[in-house]
């Protein structure tokens, strides 16, 4: 990682402010971002994480509008943008975006995805425009997988690969003119971490939704500990699953069904029924084991309820210390975490 990039344990996901699964009031997300800000001072920098990809370019402009409005010092924030989504046209009224639809509400604009060198860099130079005056410091690809999955054959998937390999190349050559501080990669696929990892220097990794409370199979566990001792810092995301795991109705960004996801709703039942057994809340929980996986620096957590905000960087602040050990051995005996998971 680069010397002159220092992450704090909690860093804030943005996807609320480009209206993921409901469109909120612009009150509502001026507040979130003075939150933010607010209760993680006088610890600076403030790290924002945000995308493309988040109600095309919504969360950006939203961000930097705000940010504008609360005359944050660009010194004292740390902007994440994982590209690969670029704004495109004009939405009709009502109409849905043609990408991830039924999760992202009342959208003025599409996108489209752009992984190339040339693509990655305008969705980096049009992401800035959007900030409105605030620069980002931390750039990745995102989404890899998915870019790479959408190819026809393995021809087209070969070639799509090399265009991720050639966005790299950009980013690269941005850190090299010391624009940007460090590069990263954000994903859900473990495995294309680990293929772009062997493929170009990286200083960081986002890993979503993939080393949780839930889901940790041994395979990620190994990975990460490659990564650790390469020293590449890694950056946990989602570690509610999109919500699931604290009683929400989304798990990984698919809305759920009692009838057809009952095994995963019995696991809830079991754990929510622990952490009541123990006075634990269900997210201090999350944010603990997120946070003591191997190679974790920081996880990043997303809310627009401003109360969570302090209480999530209090719950990240204590960590695992915060959790009694024979919570995490009955979280074993009953089957809920695996039994081989030696960091809690």
């Amino acid at each position: 990682m680069s010397q002159t990039i220092t992450l704090p344990k909690v860093i804030f996901g943005t996807s609320a402010l480009g209206n993921l699964y409901a469109a909120y009031e612009d009150k509502i997300k001026l507040e979130t971002v003075r939150a933010c800000i607010q209760y993680t001072s006088p610890q600076k920098p403030v790290v924002f994480d945000c995308a493309g990809k988040y109600g095309a370019g919504l969360a950006l402009e939203t961000l930097g509008n705000y940010l504008k409005t609360l005359n944050v010092k660009s010194e004292d924030i740390l902007i994440s943008n994982k590209l690969g989504w670029y704004r495109t046209t004009e939405l009709e009224n009502g109409k849905e975006p043609t990408f991830e639809t039924g999760i992202w509400h009342n959208l003025k604009y599409d996108a489209v995805q752009k992984i190339s060198y040339k693509g990655i860099l305008e969705c980096y130079e049009q992401g800035n425009q959007l900030l409105n005056g605030y620069k980002t410091k931390l750039v990745s690809v995102h989404d890899p997988e998915e870019y790479v999955a959408s190819g026809q054959n393995q021809l087209e998937k070969d070639k799509r690969y090399n265009d991720i390999i050639e966005a790299y190349r950009a980013l690269h050559e941005l850190k090299n003119r010391d624009e940007v501080k460090a590069i990263g990669v954000g994903s859900k696929d473990w495995r294309m971490i680990e293929r772009i990892v062997n493929d170009v220097n990286l200083d960081w990794v986002m890993i979503a939704a993939r080393m949780t409370v839930h889901s940790h199979h041994q395979g990620i566990v190994t990975f990460m500990e490659k990564l650790q001792q390469r020293g590449i810092i890694i950056i946990n995301a989602a570690v509610f699953n999109s919500g699931f795991l604290i009683d929400e109705d989304y798990y990984n960004y698919k809305l759920m069904d009692p009838m057809y996801d009952q095994q995963l709703f019995k696991w809830c039942t079991d754990f929510f029924e622990l952490c009541d057994k123990y006075k634990i809340k269900p997210a201090q929980v999350c944010i603990a084991f997120g946070l003591s996986a191997p190679g974790v620096k920081s996880i990043a957590l997303n809310t627009i309820d401003v109360d969570r905000i302090k209480e999530n960087l209090d719950m990240g602040a204590g960590g695992n210390a915060a959790i009694p050990s024979n919570f995490w051995k009955e979280m074993k005996a009953h089957g809920l975490i695996d039994k081989n998971y030696t960091y809690v």
